[in-house]
């Protein structure tokens, strides 16, 4: 028997950086360590970091819409340099703060850059990369979250209008976003053909913020409840095709999961490494922690598993790059998303457990790391629904009978 193996379509360089995209990083760093650290424990206590302030200063810089037109004010730069862009946030000295900044960036922007009208890039994507409007994107409901297919938002055609019923919750920037990039059902039923997406400004009639979560961890990230009650928009403002959102957003959750992976790898790093200094200038039984063999072989496998991460991290932007099959990329995607998940609570985990007691301190940036990345295994996609995906694409799902669409 001859055992049949999917080649890779994508070439796959060891690094694909170039000295721009080395430059870039210095400026994002610089940034990071200027703008964003200094303020990070004012922002996590507020529970909100200022979106506005934040993304209007790095649209002047030119770090936002870095793949999208210049047309809009984009950079139409490649991949690596989102690639950057997300490593670097990643160092930040939490999560809450690049989560906020990458659903504007890559979250709640790809299908409109890609399919929206001339209208409505004008409208909604300049202003975004100029860092005048903060998006969001609408997709988890009450009864809906990983099974998108499930949602129940209704966006039901009157004259030249959609008018918007349902809520929408654990959406990030959702206190202060200008816009939603809202996937609502424009087909009665059940079936994911009946879905789509539509831009709607916050400042539109019936849409309100219902509540601001609480959350454990990646408390300077604003997260709410939004409800839209006869919310009435242009059908104008509808991105693509109607019944093409489902599609649309799967594509987006693509982006969404890589950029996540990307930034989460590079915070894995921060806290081992923070980790090992610690164990180096913390002495137990006459020397230091760093000195105990198990230490030693815990962290250098935890560094080693970080780089494997990240090398899957780049071959996903690779393919992404080479424009590869949709199957192949959501393939790839799903288990840099996954992974990530994974590792990032074993990181947590060990780092905790090596810094003992101190730990345990609210005060201590581990503490925080800790909190922040149990997140990764459930947004975006939960692990569970990261193995099916897999599953699916690798034929393990049992085969089924032909079902009528509802």
């Amino acid at each position: 028997m001859v055992l049949e193996v999917n080649r890779p379509t994508a070439a796959y360089r060891h690094n694909p950086f170039t000295e721009e995209h080395e430059m870039f990083r210095k400026s994002v760093r610089a940034f990071v360590e200027k703008e964003l650290n200094p303020h990070v424990d004012e922002w996590e206590e507020a529970g909100m970091w200022p979106a506005h302030e934040v993304l209007k200063k790095m649209g002047n810089l030119g770090f936002l819409g870095l793949n999208y037109d210049e047309a809009y004010g984009g950079a139409n730069a490649d991949i690596w340099f989102t690639v950057v862009l997300a490593e670097e946030l990643g160092r930040c000295h939490c999560a809450g703060v690049p989560m906020g900044i990458m659903v504007h960036t890559d979250m709640c922007t790809p299908a409109l850059a890609k399919y929206g009208s001339e209208e409505l890039k004008q409208k909604f994507l300049a202003p975004a990369i100029r860092g005048e409007m903060v998006g969001c994107i609408g997709v988890t409901e009450p009864g809906a979250g990983s099974d998108v297919a499930g949602i129940i938002t209704r966006a039901e055609v009157d004259g030249d209008d959609y008018v918007i019923n349902g809520a929408k919750m654990y959406i990030t920037n959702g206190t202060q976003a200008d816009w939603v990039c809202l996937l609502a059902r424009t087909t009665p039923g059940r079936s994911y053909k009946g879905m789509s997406l539509i831009m709607v400004p916050t400042n539109t009639p019936g849409f309100s913020v219902s509540k601001k979560l609480d959350k454990m961890g990646n408390r300077s990230s604003d997260t709410a409840v939004l409800s839209f009650e006869n919310v009435r928009v242009p059908q104008s403002n509808l991105i693509g095709g109607e019944g093409m959102g489902f599609y649309l957003q799967m594509e987006q959750f693509q982006m969404e999961r890589l950029v996540g992976s990307l930034s989460a790898t590079a915070g894995m790093e921060a806290a081992v490494r923070g980790t090992m200094k610690y164990c180096s200038e913390r002495e137990t039984f006459g020397q230091p922690l760093i000195h105990n063999q198990w230490i030693q072989f815990k962290l250098v496998e935890l560094l080693t598993e970080i780089e494997a991460l990240r090398q899957l991290n780049y071959y996903c932007a690779s393919l992404m790059e080479a424009e590869a099959s949709p199957e192949e990329v959501t393939k790839i995607a799903s288990m840099c998303k996954l992974k990530a998940g994974k590792l990032a609570r074993e990181v947590g985990d060990v780092c905790i457990q090596f810094h003992g007691g101190m730990g345990y301190m609210n005060e201590t940036p581990i503490s925080r790391y800790y909190r922040d990345a149990r997140l990764l295994s459930i947004g975006g996609g939960a692990d569970e629904v990261m193995m099916g995906i897999i599953a699916k694409l690798e034929g393990m799902m049992p085969s089924r009978g032909k079902k009528t669409e509802s």
